[in-house]
C-alpha cells in the first residue's frame, strides 16, 4: 500500500492559505508533534501573526520559491490547481493533500475523537469544550474554526489520547475523520453550491454517523427534524443522548434572560442536574452551551467547571462581537450568512438594542442569494432595517442569475423595510445621517463585511 500522501511519512511540510482558520491549527498541531511546518498565506492576519510569533515561517504571498526543500504540501479548499505552489510541488513530484484529510489523519493518533457537526454552532460550540479544557475539566487537544481570544488562536495543544475538534460538513470534509463521539447540533440547506438538494446533505450526515465505531457515541439535538430522522434510521451505534428545548433527555428549564444573556437548569430526564449562567445573547447560545455540557459529561467533566467555563466563555471573534460604539450607536458584527443563523443572530440582537436595530447584510454567494434569499424571507423579523449592499462573490463568478435588489424585494415583502445601498462607504454615509443615539447596527455575513465594518466607527 502506498503511504507517500500520509503525514506521518514526510518531515517538513508547506502549508498554502495557512492564515485560513482551519490551516492555523493544522500548523500549530503539526509543529508540536515535531515536523518542520511552514507556509503562505495572500494576507496577513491574526493567524499569521500567531504563527510567526511561535516561530513557525510564514510567506505573505505565493511564490514556486516558497515551498524550498518541504517534502508535502497541504492545501487549503480555497487553493485552486492553478496555484504556482502547487504547480510547482507538481512538477517537483511533492505529495499533496487537502486541508479535510490532513485533519483526518491528524485524528488517527488519538484514542478519541470527538467531532463537533452541524450546519450552525460548530465553532461556539467547540470553543466553549476548549474552554472547559483550558480550565482542567478534561485535557485535550481542541481545533477550533475560528479565531478564539482565550487561545490567542484556533488551536488547544493538550493530551494526545483526546482530539476535540470541528467536522466541517462543506463538500463533505469531515467524512476524513475517524470520530468516537459525533456531535450534531443540526442539519441545513446550506451549501447548495456543492451539495445542490437537501437530501445530499443529509446524507452527508448520514456517512458522517456511519463512521463511529459501535462503542461509540451520538450526542444529537432532537429539535431537529432532520436529526430527529436520521436517529429513527437503523445504525450501528447504540449509546445516543439528545439535548434540546424539549422532548430529549437534556433539556434547558427555569430559563430567564438578562440583557439578552440566558440563564437556565440544565435537565437530565427531569432531575436539575446543574446551573448555567452565560454572558452571550440568544436562544442559539443556549443550546449550544446544552451540547457542550453534554459533550462534557460524557467525557467525565466535573459540573462546576462546566459552569464556571461556560460562565466565562465570551462570543469567538466573528459571533456577536461588538466593534465599538460611535454617537451613541453600538456596532456589532457576526458571522450569519444562513438564514437560521441570521434569525437567531437577529432575535439576540433584538433583546440587546435599547432602540431601533439596524441590519448590514452582505450575502457571500450568488448560489446562496438566489436559494436562500429571494423568497418566503422573514429571518430579519425584529429588525427595524436591513441595508444590503452588493453580493460578495466569494467563490463564484457573476452569471447574473441574482442581484442584491433582489434580495431588497423579498426581504420587504417579507414585512422588513430593505434599502439597496451598494457600496459599504454608501452605507458609511445612511448610517452617519440617519442612526441614532441607542441605535444598534449588526453586520452579518460571512465576506469581507467583517473588515468594512470598521469603516463605520471612523469619523
Amino acid at each position: 500500500m502506498d503511504n507517500s500522501n500520509h503525514i506521518r511519512n514526510h518531515k517538513k511540510i508547506h502549508l498554502i492559505g495557512i492564515g485560513g482558520c482551519s490551516m492555523n491549527g493544522i500548523a500549530r498541531i503539526l509543529n508540536a508533534k515535531g515536523y518542520y511546518v511552514q507556509g503562505s498565506d495572500a494576507n496577513v492576519s491574526p493567524f499569521t501573526k500567531r504563527l510567526e510569533e511561535l516561530s513557525i515561517p510564514v510567506t505573505i504571498g505565493h511564490s514556486a520559491d516558497n515551498i524550498k526543500d518541504c517534502d508535502m504540501v497541504i492545501y487549503s479548499a480555497a487553493i485552486k490547481e492553478d496555484n504556482v505552489e502547487r504547480v510547482e510541488a507538481k512538477r517537483r513530484g511533492i505529495p499533496q493533500i487537502e486541508r479535510s484529510v490532513a485533519l483526518g489523519q491528524l485524528s488517527e493518533d488519538y484514542k478519541h475523537v470527538v467531532g463537533i457537526a452541524g450546519c450552525h454552532g460548530k465553532t461556539t460550540i467547540t470553543s466553549m469544550l476548549s474552554l472547559m479544557a483550558q480550565n482542567g475539566a478534561f485535557d485535550a487537544t481542541c481545533h477550533v474554526g475560528g479565531f478564539v481570544e482565550f487561545l490567542n488562536g484556533g488551536v488547544r495543544l493538550g493530551s494526545h489520547d483526546l482530539f476535540v475538534t470541528e467536522a466541517c460538513e462543506y463538500v463533505e470534509s469531515f467524512l476524513t475523520l475517524r470520530p468516537t463521539v459525533a456531535v450534531i447540533n443540526n442539519i441545513d440547506n446550506d451549501h447548495l453550491d456543492y451539495f445542490k438538494t437537501m437530501d445530499n446533505i443529509v446524507n452527508a450526515f448520514r456517512k458522517y454517523i456511519a463512521l463511529l465505531p459501535e462503542d461509540g457515541t451520538i450526542i444529537a439535538c432532537n429539535d431537529d427534524k432532520y436529526v430527529r430522522e436520521l436517529l429513527k434510521e437503523p445504525h450501528k451505534v447504540k449509546n445516543v443522548i439528545t439535548y434540546g428545548l424539549n422532548n430529549a433527555q437534556f433539556v434547558p428549564v427555569n430559563v430567564s434572560y438578562d440583557m439578552g444573556n440566558p440563564e437556565f437548569d440544565v435537565a437530565h430526564n427531569g432531575e436539575v442536574i446543574g446551573h448555567i449562567k452565560l454572558c452571550v445573547p440568544g436562544e442559539h447560545n443556549m443550546i449550544d452551551a446544552l451540547a457542550a455540557t453534554v459533550t462534557a459529561l460524557t467525557l467525565n467533566a466535573d459540573m462546576d467547571k462546566i459552569e464556571s467555563s461556560l460562565f466565562e466563555f465570551r462570543p469567538t471573534r466573528r459571533r456577536f462581537e461588538f466593534y465599538g460604539e460611535k454617537n451613541g450607536v453600538k456596532i456589532y458584527h457576526d458571522y450569519a450568512h444562513h438564514p437560521a443563523e441570521v434569525r437567531a443572530t437577529v432575535s439576540a440582537a433584538r433583546k440587546v438594542a435599547q432602540k431601533r436595530l439596524i441590519c448590514v447584510f452582505q450575502c457571500n454567494s450568488y448560489t446562496r442569494a438566489k436559494t436562500l434569499f429571494t423568497e418566503n424571507v422573514n429571518c430579519f423579523d425584529g429588525a427595524d432595517l436591513v441595508l444590503v449592499p452588493d453580493i460578495y462573490p466569494g467563490r463564484e463568478k457573476d452569471t447574473g442569475i441574482v442581484h442584491a435588489k433582489d434580495m431588497v424585494k423579498a426581504i420587504n415583502e417579507g414585512g422588513v423595510e430593505a434599502l439597496y445601498i451598494p457600496t459599504f462607504e454608501e452605507i458609511k454615509k445612511y448610517l452617519d445621517e440617519n442612526a441614532k443615539e441607542g441605535d444598534l447596527v449588526l453586520t452579518l455575513g460571512s465576506g469581507d463585511v467583517y473588515i468594512k465594518t470598521r469603516l463605520f466607527l471612523e469619523d
